[in-house]
């Protein structure tokens, strides 16, 4: 692939997502400090109730079919990011679809949760 390739374009833009991601963790970590905006949050239930819903049902409770994203480990975002761009297993990318910033948006209501 050449280097203006879109194929290295993704590449850096999902280690610029990642990156981006592991800073946002590593501050959640620390304790009295809020991991993500409260807007960021509610941005994310938005693109999981346009673009995810379908398939992993409503506030992440879906069918037996779908991962649980309940279950997904809080600690790697990375491994978030690349599923979501890239797909997984019957999971289709939506690296074309969802911009980085609706990632970020989504991971943030993955790990803040759905409030009861």
């Amino acid at each position: 692939m050449r280097d203006g390739s879109r194929g290295s374009r993704i590449g850096k833009l999902s280690y610029a997502i990642v990156l981006g991601l592991a800073c946002a963790s590593a501050v959640a970590q620390e304790p009295g400090v809020k991991p993500f905006a409260p807007e960021q949050i509610q941005k994310g239930a938005a693109v999981y109730a346009s673009h995810c819903e379908s398939c992993h049902g409503v506030r992440m409770i879906g069918p037996p079919w779908a991962i649980d994203l309940k279950t997904f480990p809080r600690d790697s975002p990375a491994r978030f990011v690349d599923s979501v761009t890239y797909g997984v297993r019957g999971m289709p990318p939506w690296g074309d679809v969802i911009k980085p910033d609706e990632i970020e948006a989504l991971w943030a209501y993955l790990v803040a949760g759905e409030k009861k």
